[in-house]
């Protein structure tokens, strides 16, 4: 969230919205005139809902996108409806590839040369929604998860920005809800191969 508004990106954000009070980001972004807002999952009975709370503080503010950034909570369906192709999400891996938690833990037990970030549209199936863009970092010898995360933060820093550019010059486009493509873009001329040497 703080790489996002530091990004200084052509937009209004209008709030950030928490589900723990105690968040830091709260803090953060009140001291700098953003409006903030908590929907405390603990005190709703159900998902649902929380949910639904959830998706009427969001839309008080009647945003064009939605970013979660740090947000651990997996939404319902009924609130990924709510916001077709309006939100975004940043995962901590290259998607498909460990979906869920504990990604770097599991990146580095599978023994992969590679391994990054990935910016996805939402959709009700948890980390499964259409890729906009991803980051790769290489894993190297004597990385630990703690290493690892933070190749990949510095990564995420850089993608999640660039994502939302593409939203905001209306250079996303769908193909229903299995793929998005970024208008005007072309493959780049090379890729990543790690290790850097290989043949």
């Amino acid at each position: 969230m703080q790489a996002l508004v530091e990004a200084r990106l052509p937009m209004e954000i209008r709030a950030v919205i928490s589900n723990r009070p105690e968040a830091s980001g709260l803090q953060w972004a009140a001291a700098r005139g953003i409006a903030t807002g908590v929907v405390d999952h603990k005190s709703h009975a159900s998902r649902e809902a929380f949910d639904a709370a959830l998706g009427d503080a969001i839309e008080a503010h009647a945003p064009d996108l939605i970013l979660l950034a740090g947000f651990m909570r997996v939404l319902t369906e009924a609130f990924v409806r709510r916001f077709p192709r309006k939100m975004l999400n940043i995962h901590p891996s290259l998607l498909p590839a460990f979906a869920g938690l504990h990604t770097h833990e599991r990146a580095l037990a599978a023994g992969v040369k590679v391994h990054g970030a990935t910016v996805h549209v939402v959709t009700p199936a948890l980390d499964n929604g259409p890729i906009v863009i991803q980051g790769v970092v290489p894993v190297v010898p004597g990385d630990d998860a703690k290493a690892l995360a933070e190749r990949v933060l510095a990564v995420e820093h850089r993608i999640y920005p660039q994502a939302v550019r593409w939203f905001l010059d209306g250079r996303l486009a769908f193909e229903g809800d299995t793929a998005v493509h970024v208008e005007g873009s072309g493959i780049p001329s090379d890729s990543l191969v790690s290790p850097r040497d290989a043949r």
